[in-house]
């Protein structure tokens, strides 16, 4: 089950396609653990090129906040027919994948599975949910990008493929590529 984001929690901008290195402080001698591609985090202070950023979890690390790549200040507009955009089976993609982490997890704590093993197995999943009452950002591994959704229908949030034009719903989503423009 995913964790409840943190009061106030409202993303601002995601990781770039390539993850993102992060730090306990400014401070390139103090590494922590590297945040995860597409990643939707909200920027809270800036210090130079430095910047401090929180997750959906509250976690908060310190990052080149040149590389984060800024998202809409508002999440597209969930709007439109009903039925289109259905966010059901996305939402059964994440729950399967974590359904799979969840076993994966429990036989290399029984000791059936060792780190190896458990390395393999889990090796290409990927979900990521973020619920705040009604709104929902939710990432789709298949297409490579968030969406946003509001109970009722899904909305590109951010993706790190090409973007040809709106979205289902008349919203240009956020185009994702590295610092240097390679893909």
């Amino acid at each position: 089950m995913a964790r409840a984001p943190s009061p106030g929690f409202q993303p601002t901008h995601v990781v770039p396609r390539g993850g993102l290195p992060a730090w306990e402080a400014p401070d390139p001698a103090r590494p922590t653990v590297p945040l995860d591609p597409l990643l939707p985090v909200e920027l809270v202070e800036r210090r130079g090129d430095w910047g401090y950023i929180r997750c959906s979890n509250g976690w908060g690390a310190w990052v080149d906040g040149r590389r984060l790549v800024a998202v809409p200040e508002d999440p597209p507009a969930a709007e439109g027919p009903a039925g289109s955009a259905d966010p059901r089976p996305l939402l059964a993609l994440a729950e399967q994948a974590l359904a799979e982490y969840r076993s994966a997890v429990e036989e290399l704590a029984a000791g059936d599975l060792d780190g190896e093993d458990f390395e393999e197995r889990t090796r290409g999943l990927r979900v990521g949910v973020v619920v705040d009452g009604e709104a929902m950002w939710l990432y789709d591994p298949q297409e490579g990008r968030w969406v946003y959704g509001d109970g009722r229908r899904l909305a590109t949030y951010a993706t790190d493929r090409d973007v040809t034009g709106d979205d289902e719903v008349g919203h240009t989503p956020t185009r994702l590529v590295a610092p240097d423009g390679e893909r």
